[in-house]
């Protein structure tokens, strides 16, 4: 997973007044859990941009004045309701031999010929919790839809891998498509359908039902 560099400065004082005072100034107060003792510092907000204002998973390394230097995740993060400036970050620091719990998000690959007949791409999980060791962290997990028809959803269930866990129940959909008042039969299921017809009519046997679609409800 690619990673962010934050440089920071360690902080002497947490209260109040120091905490707005560095916002005054332009930067961020954070704290990093998950070592021995948590650890406070700030860093400019602008620094914060590419972690925190993008679709993508990104680890950060925080260089520290003094030579300090963490991995860590995003955890937490706190917004000023009305002008939406960063207020406060919490990160997790990482560990080789430690997993650790990450939200990833979710790419989609390929054409579905349900929505090209029509149908309604649901978008259901744009990001999944993931549970994994720092290394085996994902960019993205990625999803082919090229073969999902209309009627038909891929779940976690499809996605799973050794590398990672996936925080989410099995049956959780992850994309869908839906039946539109404009869809129509895939071109598959028509051929199938009169080729059956011409069977029938030859006084062939009755062809086998089609198949349901994979993963429909």
């Amino acid at each position: 997973m690619k990673s962010i560099t934050i440089k920071g400065s360690q902080r002497e004082s947490v209260g109040k007044v120091s905490t707005k005072a560095l916002r005054n100034a332009g930067k961020v107060p954070c704290v990093l859990y998950g070592g021995d003792k948590p650890l406070h510092f700030s860093a400019d907000e602008l620094s914060f941009k590419k972690l925190v204002y993008t679709p993508n998973a990104y680890t950060a390394v925080i260089e520290l004045e003094g030579g300090e230097t963490f991995k860590a995740v995003l955890q937490d993060i706190q917004f000023h309701p009305v002008t939406d400036k960063i207020l406060h970050i919490d990160f997790y620091q990482l560990f080789a031999d430690k997993a650790v719990t990450m939200n990833i998000p979710v790419r989609l690959e390929g054409n579905s010929p349900g929505v090209r007949n029509g149908g309604r791409l649901l978008f259901r999980k744009r990001k999944l919790s993931i549970k994994a060791l720092p290394d085996l962290l994902p960019d993205f997990i990625t999803i082919d839809i090229s073969k999902l028809k209309i009627g038909g959803t891929i779940a976690v269930e499809t996605l799973l891998s050794d590398d990672f866990t996936i925080l989410h129940p099995d049956s959780t959909a992850v994309v869908q498509v839906k039946a539109s008042r404009n869809a129509v039969e895939d071109d598959e299921d028509e051929e199938e359908g009169e080729e059956g017809a011409e069977g029938a009519a030859d006084g062939g046997d009755t062809p086998a039902e089609a198949p349901a679609a994979e993963g429909a409800e």
